[in-house]
């Protein structure tokens, strides 16, 4: 079994996370489930031991059942949210540091996918990029990234959307 890695405690979770952007005929792919209202990017979880480019590259073939190459290192997210992750436990304050690659395009939109995360089926949506912000997809800034000139040097986003106390 591979660890993770992430960690949790006090009511609080940490993990390090890869992400990949993969664009295809003007459309960005995005991931979901049945358990969640939103679409998230495709990745994951590193594993102990593992880089972040092996670790992209087994997470786009999980989700995708496509071996897709990386172009390059694309953005650094560091992401502060509120999830219930442990129902027993209620909503948990949660860190994470996501290194998304920008993977290169195979000039079709077709996948193998049969993913499942956590026992709950995942189901990949290309969206077109004109029309994310219609959606409430996460990284939140990924059209604003997509429609943007880029210097080919890594950037650093950092975003909080934790749910505060009222």
């Amino acid at each position: 079994m591979e660890l993770n890695c992430c960690f949790t405690q006090e009511g609080k979770w940490f993990r390090y996370r890869v992400g990949a952007i993969i664009v295809e005929n003007g459309c960005v792919l995005f991931a979901g489930n049945d358990k969640v209202d939103y679409l998230y990017s495709v990745g994951g979880a590193v594993h102990m031991g593992e880089t972040a480019e092996d670790a992209v590259r087994r997470e786009v073939l999980e989700e995708t059942g496509i071996p897709y190459e990386i172009d390059r290192p694309a953005f650094i997210h560091e992401n502060f949210f509120s999830e219930d992750l442990f129902s027993r436990e209620g909503c948990c304050d949660c860190h994470e540091i996501s290194l998304y690659f920008l993977m290169k395009p195979r000039g079709t939109q077709e996948l193998r996918s049969d993913s499942v995360t956590m026992g709950v089926r995942e189901h990949m949506h290309w969206v077109p990029i004109d029309e994310l912000d219609k959606h409430k997809a996460f990284p939140s800034f990924m059209k604003e990234y997509l429609q943007s000139e880029h210097s080919g040097e890594i950037e650093h986003y950092v975003t909080d959307e934790r749910v505060k106390a009222q």
